[in-house]
């Protein structure tokens, strides 16, 4: 039914599995959706999580996505804050759009700190793919940023990272979080619909109060 390397590399992904790979996996997965849903309680399954990936990355030489979750660890006590100050004082804190403009100095920012961290990385170090390494890290942090102030297009620059992020796991063997970055793709789409239907019931709010 299965050629033999689908079935070689079934087994190859099942022998590569640890327990706290599995772990880390479940709370990034409980991440997403309670993110999804603007449930605070996201960030304690992101701080978790990333306390556990700190380790899995430094052990197989992903450097940069291990240095990340230094910065998650941080980002989950400040996604945390800001969430809970804008669950307390909605006005303060709701979905919003970032202009073009902020987009394109975003996209060159990334850009240009993938090509000198890739550079020093590739020719000081022994870390593993170090441009994607780079990239997919520096993209998350700006689109982690994006997401503690509930800003819409932070679903869709995470469709590139985790869409990269795949085949940097698949190279190292971490099968089970190549296997999760999928449904990610899949599940930052419907979050980006489900937070477009809010965005846009929150700014249609007062007119409709005004019409009333």
């Amino acid at each position: 039914m299965f050629s033999p390397e689908i079935r070689e590399a079934v087994v190859s992904a099942y022998a590569a599995m640890t327990l706290w790979e599995v772990v880390a996996v479940v709370l990034a997965l409980a991440y997403l959706l309670l993110a999804m849903r603007e449930n605070i309680l996201c960030w304690y399954a992101a701080f978790a999580s990333t306390a556990i990936y700190l380790f899995l990355f430094w052990d197989v030489s992903l450097v940069m996505e291990s240095a990340l979750q230094v910065f998650y660890l941080a980002i989950a006590v400040y996604g945390w804050w800001q969430w809970r100050k804008g669950k307390a004082e909605p006005e303060k804190l709701h979905i919003h759009r970032w202009s073009v403009t902020t987009h394109l100095y975003t996209f060159a920012a990334v850009g240009l700190l993938t090509l000198i961290f890739g550079y020093v990385l590739d020719n000081h170090t022994s870390a593993a793919l170090p441009y994607l390494d780079s990239f997919t890290t520096w993209g998350a942090v700006v689109t982690t940023y994006m997401v503690t102030r509930k800003v819409l297009e932070n679903w869709l620059y995470w469709v590139v990272i985790d869409g990269a992020a795949i085949y940097l796991y698949i190279d190292r063997e971490l099968y089970l979080t190549a296997l999760l970055f999928v449904l990610y793709v899949i599940l930052v789409i419907i979050g980006f619909f489900q937070w477009y239907a809010l965005y846009r019931q929150q700014h249609n709010a007062p007119q409709e109060t005004v019409a009333a």
